[in-house]
């Protein structure tokens, strides 16, 4: 269904559009492939518009495209303002840009503003100049300890695997939190700002609509921290919980006073709009009044499938957005985790949770993040060695798979791989033999499939009148279970986390997961009632 002109105007004359917006994480390179060599790029992304349309998201995420050696996936940069040639050119991102607020949709971009690639032009001067030089302080670059320096200057530990400090020929050590190949930028030195609002400006003015801040409650740190103090890294694909927010090099002060600037500089662009990875579930650097516009909470995308714990976390996450006069942020999957139909058993079991999860993400007021996949329903694939290409799987031997197999590229129509992802003869991760079933082509023409689901239940939030208001109330629920509503507009959310049937709250049913058994709730279902 495509959207009115009435609605389009509405979002593109509405400063804070954001504040209810449904955005759709396009992993580029999985998405759809335009040129034939396997990996996805901007021109699919394009191809694909009409069905983006037609889930109903409100605006795109694009992670990176910039120019990138591809280590780490573009996350490793040599040019924040160029887009790499793998997924096509500037004029390209115009066209999509151009496209999108046709179609009704915004397009931020994935901004990695703490490390760059060892290519980068900066780096590579770093390495022709002398310990202490104008151009090693760009980075973080540190003597080590022992007698002859060398040990590391301390004990931090790797993103990725690894320790995060490595030695150069001359004896310095430089600090990388992910690869050796991604050196951390030094934030308090004024090139690394001056750099980054440039880069803003320059997106900005193409007419991007924001940005997602990767990484972005470590836009400082105490790097001469004591050692003992920073072996807390968080395996970077595991959904359990952030124990890095306590390392000292995330949420110290100077943090929010970076977020100050870049905020400052998209107010100069009305409804434009930076979401910060900020670990707001850990209470660390979350948004301030004059910080970044949102900040990413994983408490229910870390939470397990049971009633109790959903319910304690959705009360956390609007009880810290509400101390921050923010929206609450939601969000099941993303390209660094295992996809939730997985995490919640795999199977068919998987999938009836996932159903449910998303009727009670989608049914909370705020934001909601979806990732590409998740509306069909996509599980983890178990991929061989071989084919993996994350570094964390490389950067420990193997001993921690990585998220390969959440990235893995979208199925869109046929009965055998690449599944009109591509027109060549194979993609970048191998795409699994039994994914016929999960093509968008076979599920838009099944109404109980996992992507008719995501497009009810985003067009009821989008047009039905009971989603109105910015708080909720529970109700009481028999136990494994919980019912909340949305005051202001009524909608009740129904959730079955228990092994038996249970009675629905008042009301007429207007969406479920699944199908009520006898008028009661199955286990492992959600419904909507008004």
């Amino acid at each position: 269904m495509r959207r009115s002109a009435d609605l389009r105007n509405e979002i593109a004359d509405d400063p804070t559009w954001w504040r209810n917006a449904i955005f759709y994480q396009v992993y580029v390179r999985s998405f759809a492939d335009s040129d034939a060599d396997g990996v996805g790029d901007l021109e699919g992304i394009r191809g694909r518009l009409g069905y983006l349309e037609l889930l109903g998201v409100d605006a795109l995420w694009l992670s990176p495209f910039f120019r990138s050696p591809m280590v780490d996936h573009g996350y490793d940069v040599t040019d924040p303002r160029d887009v790499d040639p793998l997924f096509g050119d500037l004029a390209a991102l115009d066209r999509l840009v151009a496209d999108a607020h046709a179609h009704g949709m915004r397009v931020t971009l994935d901004l990695v503003p703490n490390r760059t690639s060892d290519q980068h032009a900066w780096f590579q001067a770093a390495l022709r100049s002398a310990p202490g030089s104008p151009e090693r302080g760009r980075y973080v670059f540190r003597d080590g300890r022992g007698a002859g320096g060398e040990l590391p200057p301390n004990d931090w530990t790797s993103m990725v695997g690894g320790p995060a400090w490595t030695r150069l020929p001359d004896g310095q050590w430089f600090l990388h939190l992910f690869t050796p190949r991604q050196p951390d930028l030094n934030w308090a030195h004024p090139d690394v700002w001056t750099d980054l609002e440039r880069t803003l400006r320059f997106w900005l003015d193409l007419g991007i609509d924001g940005f997602r801040v990767d990484v972005a409650h470590g836009m400082a740190g105490a790097v001469d921290a004591p050692e003992g103090a920073g072996g807390l890294l968080v395996a970077a694909e595991t959904p359990t919980g952030s124990p890095e927010d306590d390392a000292p090099r995330f949420d110290v002060d100077g943090v929010h006073e970076i977020h100050r600037r870049v905020r400052a500089v998209l107010d100069e662009y009305p409804g434009r709009v930076a979401t910060g990875e900020v670990r707001a579930d850990g209470g660390g650097a979350l948004p301030l009044p004059d910080g970044l516009h949102l900040g990413f909470d994983f408490r229910l995308l870390a939470t397990p499938f049971d009633a109790d714990a959903a319910r304690e976390a959705i009360e956390r996450s609007l009880a810290a957005a509400s101390a921050t006069g923010r929206p609450p942020t939601w969000t099941l999957s993303n390209h660094d985790v295992g996809r939730h139909v997985s995490r919640y058993g795999g199977g068919d079991a998987g999938t009836r949770r996932a159903r449910a999860m998303a009727l009670v993400e989608l049914a909370l007021p705020g934001v909601v993040y979806l990732y590409n996949g998740e509306e069909l329903g996509l599980p983890d694939v178990d991929l061989a060695g071989w084919a993996r290409q994350d570094p964390i799987f490389h950067g420990t031997g193997g001993a921690r798979r990585g998220r390969d197999g959440a990235r893995v590229p979208l199925p869109w129509e046929g009965e055998v791989a690449p599944y009109g992802f591509t027109t060549g003869a194979s993609t970048w991760l191998p795409m699994p033999e039994d994914w016929g079933r999960l093509t968008a082509e076979a599920q838009l023409e099944d109404p109980d499939s996992m992507l008719s689901l995501y497009r009810q239940a985003i067009e009821l939030r989008r047009t039905h009148p009971a989603f109105e208001g910015d708080e909720i109330e529970w109700y009481g629920a028999p136990p494994g279970c919980f019912a909340f509503r949305r005051k202001g507009g009524g909608l009740i959310c129904a959730l079955n986390t228990s092994g038996g049937l249970v009675p629905l709250p008042p009301g007429d049913v207007v969406l479920g997961s699944g199908p009520l058994e006898d008028g009661q709730l199955p286990p492992d279902t959600a419904v909507w009632l008004v």
